[in-house]
């Protein structure tokens, strides 16, 4: 046995003492799996929620919202009092906090609690993602071993991005609304003994003080510019002060933030880290991923349903394939980054998605069925073969003791690049869908004007109308959609190019002579299953 083979067997076992670390991976995953579902369960049951509590615009907005806005703004917070606390401590606390709100959120009887509910969620949602990856870097060690967690830890993920309207669905055809939340109470029961017992525990070297104010600038920074963000992509005005103004404030609180972690001798997140090619790369292929890809969903959700007449069911099946498509290449991941490397890797994985979204610029008026299925499975295919070489190079990159917050820096970057991918492609959608209603025959001014907002509102309009002119407006309406779905795919085309010029920067061949992989010693007591670091 070689050196580095022995080595990386004691640092495996020195990881998985007191618990096989596949074991622990299924509880990670089952963690994951959680807070992926309740990010979209709740889009399906908006309807009932709004027959049964009857909440404002705003409130309904809020209800919907304030789940990934909370989560997103507090990664780091979370993320980096694991690196100082200990992340399982962390993670069960999430575990607790998450089942407290979901039987708060089932009970709700009125919109002002399920807005508190939804927010205690995405307390929890952000104590538990940065942990989970966290620990998953120090239970696996050994890259090569690592890699493969990753890949299954995001198939997981993508797995639960798609089950999560389908068993809201399911539980909507049976019960009432608060089953979509109620359903988590027993599995974080579950959890919760089976995490204390068999999750290590660790934390980074605890020197100094936590920064409580900086932890407390980066969430409110963060809340500020997520929040302006989704007002953007949510088709707010760019000069509406309920917009400029979090996104002002935010954007100085986090260059304040940054400056003060410059100056600290014990920062929250070491800056330094960033001044690594394959660090600052893998975090900007995160951020352009998303940014180019995840407004598509939505855009593609009203094609299916609006243009080609499909069903919510039926557009959730249509979708499928790509979920799918996705957890194959996560599966395939660490195969292909041993083989590959994270070069050759991710930059395949941008331009498989490129050649993805450029072939479904062929889509038009009528449904081509083998089409689609073929560009969401290398839609699918490509973008998590991206996501997975750039996650696992961040996570490898990062020095054990600042694991915490470089899931932190990861998650966050990718709730950012799908929020402002919503704002931006929205945009370029709407830039080219509203000028084709500009000049319908018969149809007065006024209604084209409402009818640019949206293709909903487009059909709204033409049924108001109706006649001949509502008819020619309607098909207007439709031939806009579909020629700004086309500029809005040859815009992503372009960004996700972009992301494989950027991924250049990775390094050619994936290290595992113990790049990555930080010695252990042994636990002082095995029997709690414990590992310090």
């Amino acid at each position: 046995m070689s050196g580095t083979t022995t080595a990386a067997a004691l640092r495996r076992r020195a990881a998985g003492a007191g618990a096989n670390r596949w074991v622990v991976l299924v509880v990670l995953c089952v963690s994951l799996l959680l807070v992926a579902v309740d990010a979209t369960v709740l889009h399906v049951a908006v309807p009932a929620v709004t027959e049964d509590l009857k909440p404002g615009g705003i409130e309904l907005l809020w209800i919907v919202d304030i789940y990934p806005l909370v989560c997103a703004s507090l990664l780091i917070l979370f993320g980096t009092l694991g690196d100082r606390v200990g992340r399982r401590r962390v993670l069960l606390l999430g575990y607790a906090l998450f089942g407290v709100a979901s039987g708060l959120a089932a009970l709700a009887d009125n919109a002002q609690v399920l807005i508190l509910a939804r927010a205690l969620l995405g307390v929890g949602g952000a104590m538990i993602m940065p942990a989970t990856l966290s620990i998953l870097r120090q239970v696996f060690p050994d890259r090569r071993e690592r890699a493969l967690a990753i890949g299954i830890w995001s198939a997981v993920a993508a797995v639960g991005a798609a089950v999560g309207p389908l068993l809201g669905g399911f539980l909507l055809e049976h019960f009432w609304w608060g089953s979509v939340f109620l359903v988590n109470i027993p599995l974080m029961l579950v959890s919760l003994p089976v995490g204390r017992l068999l999750l290590p525990e660790s934390k980074g070297d605890g020197e100094g003080p936590w920064d409580v104010v900086g932890a407390l600038m980066a969430a409110i920074g963060l809340f500020g510019v997520v929040l302006g963000v989704k007002r953007l992509g949510g088709g707010e005005s760019v000069g509406s002060l309920l917009t400029v103004l979090p996104l002002v404030v935010g954007a100085a609180l986090l260059v304040a933030f940054v400056r003060r972690q410059r100056r600290r001798a014990q920062p929250l997140i070491d800056l330094k880290m960033f001044a690594r090619p394959a660090f600052s790369t893998s975090v900007g292929c995160i951020v352009l991923a998303m940014l180019a890809l995840v407004g598509l969903e939505l855009i593609a959700a009203q094609y299916l349903q609006l243009v080609l007449g499909l069903s919510p069911l039926e557009t959730g099946l249509r979708l499928l394939p790509l979920t799918f498509a996705a957890m194959a290449a996560g599966l395939a991941g660490a195969r292909m980054l041993r083989r590959f490397g994270p070069r050759r890797m991710v930059c395949s994985g941008f331009l498989l998605t490129a050649f993805a979204v450029v072939l479904l610029t062929a889509l038009g008026r009528t449904d081509d069925c083998a089409l689609m299925l073929t560009g969401f499975v290398l839609l699918g295919f490509g973008l998590e073969t991206t996501l997975f070489g750039a996650y696992e190079s961040m996570l490898s990159e990062a020095p054990q003791e600042q694991a915490g917050g470089a899931a932190a820096i990861g998650e966050t970057s990718y709730q950012l690049g799908a929020g402002i991918g919503i704002a931006l492609l929205g945009t370029v959608m709407n830039a080219a869908y509203a000028p084709g209603l500009s000049d319908v025959p018969g149809v007065p001014e006024p209604a084209s004007s409402a009818a640019g907002h949206s293709l909903g509102e487009a059909y709204e309009v033409a049924a108001q109308i109706g006649g001949v002119a509502g008819i020619a407006l309607r098909h207007a309406a439709r031939d806009a959609f579909v020629h700004g779905l086309h500029v809005t795919l040859l815009v992503s085309a372009g960004l996700l190019l972009l992301g494989a010029v950027m991924a250049l920067r990775l390094p050619r061949a994936m290290q595992c002579d113990g790049a990555g992989a930080v010695e252990l010693p042994a636990p002082r007591d095995a029997a709690e299953s414990r590992v310090s670091v």
